[in-house]
């Protein structure tokens, strides 16, 4: 194959940009000459073919990304989230997002490899230009295809989720005014990400609401989602209103006893059930009609202890070592749930022990001690 030297120099300094890279981390990261990265980075040099795997492996993409005119990385749609969003990430949120992808990318992969039928995501048709009411129509319309009753409330969203073949993981990211974001990957297709650092009650609210924007914002390749962001953004203001009508459906909501009575206690009491913010009960039940405005600002005033919000993929059987462990990974996007996958190609054959450690983004010699913490072993041939 001919190598197209001017494309794949521009790919390799507007990738560094992107990440904001200064040449000496790249050379520090990749043991290549900074001499001979710019030289590569300006043309005037052609890549071998195992500096392009370095560098695929330093960018997390496919080496074939940067040798093919193919679409293989998520490269233009980072490059059009830094372009409206970029003051919003810092240089350590670029480089998260980056491993987010990667790890979509990982778990298509596994998916495919396991053999597993390829879910996809029903076509949601929007009636009429009211985006509340899309947001109502598709959340029980998604709720009838996953077979919830109506008055049923969802246990488990990730599980719903991924059901439908998105890719959504939660990954800290250091500003704490995203929520979530939303990137349709050119190879694993919907990818949501959950800012870990949210309580895990919002945490379930963020996963829904970005599951409205892989539905409903099917013009949009990255959609950001911000605690605080414009004032009037009917898009968000659509998302929210998903969110609510799928973790809160109204039938169930008709089903509680004198909300408009409550005390603080029996708000709390119901916000801990449904395991969704008093903010978040406040709205739906005022939404429904069933409490007033002064019984909704009493309710949103009172907050569930973030000690009686439990995570489930952090049980307490776990030593406190084990925990605060378990829990850096869980930051970094490594749920049960991949890491189940990880674990079941390797046991399958399908990936070697040290590109077991790629995909869980750790060194091979901390490998046993990392699938420990998920219940699992090395005891299979890699």
């Amino acid at each position: 194959m001919t190598i197209d030297l001017a494309a794949v120099s521009s790919k390799l300094r507007r990738y560094r940009e992107q990440l904001q890279l200064p040449i000496e981390e790249v050379e520090a990261g990749t043991g290549i000459d900074s001499a001979m990265l710019v030289a590569l980075e300006s043309g005037n040099l052609k890549p071998t073919g195992d500096q392009i795997l370095i560098f695929a492996d330093f960018y997390q993409c496919d080496y074939r990304f940067f040798i093919s005119n193919e679409k293989l990385a998520p490269f233009e749609q980072t490059e059009a989230l830094y372009r409206r969003y970029g003051e919003e990430f810092r240089k350590d949120d670029r480089r998260s997002v980056q491993e987010f992808l990667y790890l979509c990318e990982c778990e298509e992969f596994l998916l495919q490899a396991s053999g597993r039928p390829l879910a996809t995501i029903p076509k949601i048709q929007k009636s009429g230009n009211y985006y509340k009411g899309h947001g109502e129509q598709a959340a029980a319309e998604l709720r009838r295809y996953l077979g919830y009753k109506a008055n049923e409330i969802p246990i488990n969203v990730y599980s719903d989720f991924r059901q439908l073949g998105c890719h959504i993981l939660r990954r800290e990211l250091g500003n704490s005014n995203i929520s979530g974001l939303f990137i349709r990957h050119p190879v694993a297709a919907n990818c949501l990400l959950i800012n870990y650092s949210e309580d895990v009650y919002r945490q379930r609210f963020s996963a829904a609401h970005e599951m409205a924007h892989a539905l409903l914002d099917d013009d949009e390749e990255v959609v950001v989602s911000f605690h605080k962001g414009p004032s009037v953004d009917l898009r968000e203001v659509r998302a929210n209103t998903f969110a609510s009508r799928y973790l809160i459906p109204p039938e169930f909501l008709q089903q509680i006893p004198n909300p408009q009575d409550w005390p603080t206690s029996k708000a709390l009491e119901w916000a801990s059930k449904l395991k969704v913010s008093t903010e978040a009960l406040s709205i739906a039940l005022k939404e429904s009609d069933l409490i007033s405005a002064e019984t909704q600002a009493a309710i949103r005033s009172v907050r569930v202890e973030s000690s009686a919000k439990v995570d489930p993929e952090l049980p307490s059987t776990l030593s406190p070592k084990s925990l605060e462990r378990k829990e850096h990974l869980l930051r970094r996007g490594l749920s049960d749930y991949y890491v189940g996958l990880c674990m079941d190609a390797y046991e399958r054959g399908t990936i070697s022990a040290a590109r077991l450690a790629e995909m869980l983004l750790v060194d091979e010699r901390e490998l046993s001690e990392i699938v420990v913490l998920f219940g699992r072993s090395l005891e299979y041939a890699g």
